[in-house]
């Protein structure tokens, strides 16, 4: 199955959408459940719509089952762990004292997914497109950063603080995980995108499921009541976070990790345009600021990219 060329596009709005309605669900759920158990609702109660759209699209394809080799295990597993450490080191930055610092620099995983895309995963940027990330980069910087009393220079100057490279591990765990991803996707002999990317997603899951299920269990089994008394809210967390990496595993099939990364940081749009409709909370100028930074980014992004 051929893709259009700008299908990656939408694909990867829709994705920061849904992944942005996931989001604010489990930030309820943080309330009832641990930081682990909030991160393994997303994957558990999402592999069982995750193996139903992958069971639909090898039903369409009509094709026997893809030799699965161990490069392909090797990528997904580094994707999926990546991944869950990347949310564990950003959740962890909540605690420090200088979170904002922390959650600033993680909020440069766009950038260091160029970055490492083209040292190690032979994916080229060009000269535009590196502007167009940058740019955004720096707007999502200012909107994380506008509601506190830092500024650009103390920022710079605090990068040897602890959370500051907290962050920055945390946003090349990201980067890590999208081009693995990708990486993945590409090696399976398939030509339909849609099944490999549906492939690789359902292996990433179903990895992240059985390692969170277990450590739970392990660890804090009455966490288990807890998740079926709030049973409707995980639901919720699971269709929109296997909805959403659906999107991406799709959108990293069809376009480069870095570009689909820094359209992806439109979801900091919703999340501000959610925050004045729903709770009537208006934006500052420098939030305002970065929202332009990051709306000229993604038109440069897509007119150049």
């Amino acid at each position: 199955m051929a893709a259009l060329p700008w299908l990656w596009i939408p694909i990867t709005i829709f994705s920061a959408f849904v992944q942005n309605i996931r989001s604010a669900a489990q930030k309820y759920l943080t309330s009832e459940l641990s930081t682990i158990s909030v991160t393994m609702v997303r994957f558990l109660f999402g592999l069982p719509f995750g193996l139903l759209y992958v069971w639909f699209l090898h039903a369409r394809t009509a094709q026997p089952f893809p030799e699965i080799g161990s490069s392909f295990l090797a990528l997904t597993a580094t994707a999926g762990a990546a991944q869950i450490a990347g949310t564990a080191l950003l959740v962890y930055l909540f605690s420090l004292r200088n979170f904002a610092v922390g959650t600033a620099y993680a909020r440069t995983e766009a950038f260091l997914t160029a970055i490492l895309g083209a040292l190690f995963f032979g994916e080229a940027v060009i000269i535009y497109g590196w502007g167009a990330i940058l740019i955004s980069v720096i707007g999502v910087v200012l909107i994380t950063i506008a509601k506190t009393d830092l500024k650009g220079g103390q920022l710079i100057r605090l990068f040897r603080d602890k959370s500051a490279w907290i962050g920055v591990i945390s946003g090349l765990s990201f980067a890590v995980a999208s081009l693995s991803m990708r990486k993945a996707s590409l090696i399976l002999g398939i030509d339909d995108f849609l099944y490999r990317a549906g492939l690789t997603m359902i292996f990433m899951l179903t990895m992240q499921t059985v390692v969170l299920c277990a450590y739970v269990a392990f660890t804090n089994p009455r966490q288990y009541l807890v998740v079926y008394k709030n049973w409707k809210v995980c639901l919720l967390v699971g269709i929109t976070s296997v909805l959403g990496t659906i999107g991406w595993a799709t959108a990293f099939t069809l376009e480069q990790a870095a570009y689909v990364k820094a359209l992806a940081q439109v979801e900091f749009v919703f999340t501000l345009a959610a925050s004045y409709w729903f709770f009537k909370e208006n934006s500052t100028p420098k939030e305002l600021c970065g929202i332009a930074l990051v709306i000229l980014g993604i038109i440069l992004l897509v007119a150049f990219g």
